[in-house]
């Protein structure tokens, strides 16, 4: 089976997002989406809320689960048994940062990164763009799934 996980902190997910993972699910035979949990990152969401906006947008896709987890990405993917990383690029500075992070997670692991090209319409669409919409009282239902919805 090839398993990969596409990991991040999904501070929401955006369309961005959803886009890697719903062309990426043609390249494996399962993805997680790996939701990782950082200490020392105040997040809009938590991580419960995140989760529950991913379960929601992927409900009727059963190669596609959700997960959280700590620590290395590469530990993650030993202790689930994925050979892969599943991770999308919106720009050259995505790249470069994506890049030395790919080389170092093989060199440490042999685990290899698959990347993938954030569809044009959708790459100017960052989380944190999203919050910053959501945090000025802006209209962002069109940057996220429609699970992302709240009060």
């Amino acid at each position: 089976m090839k398993r990969a996980i596409f990991p991040g902190s999904f501070d929401p997910i955006t369309l961005g997002h959803y886009d890697i993972i719903e062309r990426g699910i043609h390249l494996f035979d399962e993805i997680i989406i790996a939701i990782g949990t950082n200490a020392e990152k105040a997040y809009m969401f938590d991580e419960d809320q995140r989760k529950s906006f991913i379960e929601k947008a992927f409900k009727n896709q059963e190669q596609i689960k959700v997960d959280t987890y700590e620590g290395l990405t590469i530990d993650y993917c030993k202790k689930v048994n994925a050979n892969f990383i599943l991770r999308g690029l919106r720009n050259p500075a995505d790249f470069e940062f994506e890049k030395a992070i790919a080389h170092t997670n093989r060199k440490l692991s042999g685990i290899e990164t698959v990347f993938l090209l954030t569809s044009s319409g959708k790459s100017y669409i960052s989380s944190s763009i999203v919050r910053d919409v959501i945090r000025n009282g802006g209209d962002y239902t069109s940057l996220v799934p429609d699970t992302v919805r709240f009060n």
